[in-house]
């Protein structure tokens, strides 16, 4: 540690203290260099400040607390008091003995016990997976009515998957087919954990003598309760240790046997992501196919997270002691390694396999436990094993607490810096930071020396200086540097932000532990270990014969199952996982239930047009446009499918207002497939810390501005990048719609014929928006998420779909922000209106389908509430929460796995959805819009005076298109909110 430390030149004085201490511990022990490393962490922690609630310093205040080896179970049917819970005692659940406790996903539960020794005491759940939405069962835990630790806010329970087939199958061009993954109700036991896998071991809980009440509230999903248990978790021996124990005990080698585990033949595992995956990268790959797709891994990139488990089974055939080998690549995670548990029927066999790390290689490699030279052997009885992996930060676990903190920490006094200097100061301007902030310096260099030595940490573990640890030395510099000269902020406050923004980057991807698998081989000490790969003339012809194969093999078709029947012919222009899920789901269940054939291309959709005049189109078109359906339909390309007889009832599916872009003429032209629409996302740590709730109607938002202006903070609202969506397509803007709809007004006039944003409701809207950014100076061009995260931008009105960004991208900030209505207008009888517009994406039946009752039943198919809901399942389950689906079928949203409180936030906001209708030239009003904005905020002009300039074009526009397509003169049976006329 003196070495480190003297390599950081800039250290404080009770670091020095603790260098002195350190090398007279080492001169008096002759320690050597592993047991200084080993006590890093806890100087770490002496230097690290925590959030006050965190668990950290809740184990600090407890951690001298005797730790008694009596076991307390807590019966689930003895509840002593239940609360907005769907709770029912079971008997004999799937085949269990005893009763159980069935609760429901919200509400609350509470038991009543006694403890008989004070002490700290693991918590263990004994559960059963009942019948939810295919997300991880997630529950708060109180103890005595309170929250013990803010990590207890949110615990989660696994379910268990399989493949559901073990024979994959293949399609007509001999390629494998990715199994659907399914669930498995099981009867399991898992202890309480930190989700994010920040602390290696289980939370531990202080009971003092005498009685207590245990509380859990659900958050998502239903659970059958058997038993909750305090107990201790059992120390780990060491392999030494164990090994005496074999000779002790007499057990011999097992001799001549050698059994391989295919990986992607995997029993279970915790993630429905973690399916079979095709890599073709090596001739060593297990099966092989120089030209076909071959499911023959699993793992990769979608076994990175904390907590994730893979499990096999194998029958072992005697009893005896075996090797273990892993044929593992780990090519993702450069300057860092993949750490996993080792598992045997449940299991940790001995202290060195709770952390088996996996060091980067660009090639497959064999990863014998214990080293090829005197591997670990694992003592198995003659039968039925299990063997699991279970992905886990080991040793850099501390190291993220820390840094993780220090980012909180650094936000902290960051916004401090923000309510003096704002976001963008003046360079030449004194702030006197260093008076005005009188704990600057002295944070800035206890975080520069922390930051400092978590570099100098993760280097000696890993071995070497990488893109892991370059952040943290740049930041433990600039921390330095602004300490000694606190004047020197303001001018660098811009490149600061972005540095934290890296840090918060860095939290997420340190924390990913990829590992693909090919197989495992469990062997007898006499038996070689196989090598991971076929030498270098096989790799030689496996390169020249699948560059061979790639003049042959169309790998961006997707292949078919069909045989013979009708045919409909689907366009999709989303990506190749989207198209793959599709078409599995169609050879499942749309093409055997209906006998019909689906051809589904993946195609660039900017080609749909002048394919479907030249007669090449396809019979339906998916995940298009809102804008796309009428514009097809004024071209006379696309079929109006209220014609069928039963279309009424197909679209009770939806929302009304997700299907009035598609409306035109009094016929209607497409389905919806997603609805997306806007919520307002808040802060709850920055709201409480300035003493602001959350608005509920725009006079409360007014009233909250100058506070937030006073801290140089913002409220957001959804800004068009016209960088990023160019003109004439632009769509309008979202707040503008809000602002209008909620006034009452409208877009259109009542018969299509002109733009009503010359109105003086239109106008009044129009000045509000506006004045939002010259008056109160709302940003113009910002990073919503990385604006959100840092906290510069407390409150903001953003699509509800950022919900899954900030859920996976911003981990620092979990359980510190939210969602909720948008704000309203509050009308004359009292009632807020918190009208929003909506957009998305729909399918559409082309004109030139040649079978368009086959083409109805592939639409009904798919926007069914079952299929939706299987889909959005099924792209969560290959991308994460992520991908969580934002389908337009109101049933289905309410079966994906929405926490129970997000879920009923986003039904109350769905209905106030208004649609934005599709008129002749109606393309043009997000670009006039954009124009007279643009007019306002950056050249001053009146806003009466450019809306009116800019709505004399699009009357034009609107006026040329209805000539150009034959409607000038006729009254539009559509209305402006998309209902038909008289």
């Amino acid at each position: 540690m003196l070495k480190r430390l003297l390599r950081h030149r800039y250290t404080k004085p009770a670091l020095w203290s603790v260098a002195v201490v350190g090398l007279l511990v080492w001169w008096l022990t002759g320690s050597p260099k592993e047991t200084v490393h080993a006590n890093l962490v806890p100087d770490l922690d002496k230097l690290q400040t925590y959030s006050e609630g965190s668990y950290q310093n809740y184990i600090n205040r407890y951690k001298d607390a005797a730790k008694p080896a009596e076991t307390i179970r807590i019966e689930g049917e003895s509840f002593s008091a239940a609360e907005g819970c769907e709770c029912e005692a079971v008997a004999g659940q799937e085949g269990a003995a005893g009763g159980a406790l069935s609760t429901g996903d919200r509400g609350s539960v509470t038991w009543t016990f006694d403890v008989k020794t004070e002490g700290l005491y693991h918590l263990k759940l004994r559960y059963f997976t009942a019948e939810g939405k295919s997300a991880a069962i997630e529950r708060k835990l109180e103890i005595d009515g309170k929250l013990p630790f803010d990590e207890a806010s949110s615990i989660t329970f696994d379910r268990v998957w399989r493949n559901e087939t073990e024979e994959f199958e293949e399609d007509n061009r001999g390629n494998k087919l990715r199994p659907s993954q399914v669930e498995v109700p099981s009867w399991l036991e898992e202890p309480f954990k930190d989700p994010q896998g920040l602390y290696a071991d289980p939370f531990q809980f202080y009971f003092a003598q005498g009685q207590h009440t245990l509380t859990l509230t659900g958050l998502r999903e239903p659970i059958v309760i058997d038993s909750i248990e305090l107990y201790q978790e059992p120390e780990l021996l060491t392999y030494e240790e164990v090994k005496k124990q074999y000779e002790a005990r007499g057990y011999k080698a097992a001799q001549g046997v050698s059994i391989k585990l295919q990986g992607e033949n995997a029993a279970f595992k915790s993630s429905p992501t973690l399916y079979p995956v095709s890599d073709h990268s090596s001739p060593a790959t297990e099966p092989y196919s120089a030209s076909k797709i071959q499911l023959n891994t699993i793992g990769g990139l979608n076994w990175r997270l904390p907590g994730q488990w893979i499990e096999w089974e194998i029958d072992v055939p005697e009893d005896g002691l075996y090797e273990l080998g892993l044929k593992v690549r780990q090519d993702i995670l450069r300057g860092l390694f993949s750490n996993r548990k080792l598992y045997i029927d449940g299991v940790i066999p001995f202290q060195e396999m709770k952390s088996l790390p996996f060091y980067y290689s660009s090639s497959w490699q064999m990863i014998v436990p214990g080293g090829e030279k005197d591997p670990y052997l694992f003592y198995l009885t003659k039968g039925k094993h299990s063997i699991r992996m279970e992905a886990d930060l080991g040793e850099v676990s501390s190291l993220i607490r820390t840094v993780q903190s220090s980012m909180l920490e650094l936000n902290r006094i960051y916004r401090k810096i923000l309510v003096i200097t704002s976001a963008d100061p003046d360079p030449f301007r004194d702030y006197q930071l260093g008076n005005r902030i009188p704990e600057l310096s002295e944070v800035y260099m206890k975080q520069s020396d922390i930051l400092y030595t978590v570099a100098e940490e993760l280097k000696d573990i890993t071995g070497e200086k990488s893109d892991k640890t370059a952040i943290l030395y740049l930041l433990a510099k600039e921390l330095r540097e602004f300490a000694e000269d606190p004047e020197t902020v303001p001018k660098n406050l811009k490149q600061f932000k972005t540095d934290l923004g890296s840090l918060g980057s860095w939290l997420l991807t340190v924390r990913e532990m990829p590992l693909q698998v090919d197989y495992l081989v469990l062997q007898s000490p006499d038996k070689k270990t196989p090598s991971p790969t076929k030498g270098t003339m096989a790799s030689i012809v496996h390169n020249v014969s699948s560059f061979g194969y790639s003049f042959v093999e169309d790998y961006n078709s997707i292949g078919n199952t069909a045989k013979g029947g009708k045919k409909v012919t689907v366009w999709i222009g989303t990506g190749r996982d989207q198209a793959n899920v599709i078409k599995q789901m169609i050879d499942d269940t749309f093409t055997p239930e209906s006998d019909i054939g689906v051809d589904l291309k993946l195609v660039d959709m900017n080609v749909l047009l002048s394919a479907t005049l030249a007669g090449q189109g396809p019979d339906v078109a998916m995940m298009i446009g809102n804008g796309d359906p009428v514009n097809y339909a004024m071209r006379g390309a696309a079929y109006d499918i209220s014609k069928f007889p039963d279309y009424a009832e197909v679209a009770k599916r939806f929302a009304d207002s997700a299907s009035v872009p598609y409306r035109f003429k009094g016929g209607v032209y497409a389905l919806p497939e997603q609805q997306i629409f806007d919520v307002l996302f808040y802060r709850k740590d920055i709201l409480e810390e300035l003493g602001l709730g959350i608005p509920q109607t725009w006079d409360d938002v007014y009233k909250m501005l100058p506070f937030l202006k006073k801290n140089n903070m913002d409220f957001g609202l959804p800004i068009i990048n016209t960088r990023v969506q160019q003109p004439p397509a632009l769509p309008i803007n979202d707040a503008f719609a809000t602002l209008l709809y909620q006034k009452g007004g409208s877009f259109y006039k009542a018969d299509s014929s002109a733009s009503d944003l010359d109105s003086e409701i239109a106008m009044s809207a129009f000045k509000e928006w506006t004045d939002l950014y010259t008056d109160y100076k709302f940003p113009v061009d910002y990073d919503f998420v990385n604006r959100f995260r840092l906290g510069e931008l407390p409150l903001g009105i953003d699509a509800y779909t950022t919900y899954n960004t900030l859920s996976v991208f911003a981990p620092e900030i979990r359980g510190q922000w939210g969602f909720t209505l948008v704000p309203g207008t509050k009308k004359e009888d009292g009632t807020v209106d918190r009208t929003v517009s909506g957009n998305g994406t729909a399918v559409m039946m082309l004109d030139s389908a040649d079978d368009k009752q086959a083409a109805w039943e592939f639409m009904k198919w798919w926007t069914d509430e079952e299929t939706q809901v299987q889909y959005g399942r099924e792209m969560e389950s290959l991308m994460g929460e992520s991908a969580r689906y934002p389908t337009a079928n109101v049933k289905a949203l309410s079966e994906l796995p929405w926490p129970v409180d997000d879920y009923e936030t986003l039904s109350e906001q769905q209905q106030w959805v208004k649609g934005i209708p599709e008129v002749p030239g109606g393309y043009f009003t997000g670009r006039i819009l954009d124009n007279a904005f643009r007019r306002v905020v950056n050249s001053g002009l009146n806003p009466r005076d450019a809306l009116y300039d800019q709505v004399v074009f699009m009357n034009n526009e609107i006026r040329n298109k209805r000539e150009e397509f034959g409607l000038d003169g006729k009254r539009e049976e559509e209305t402006a909110d998309g209902q038909s006329g008289d």
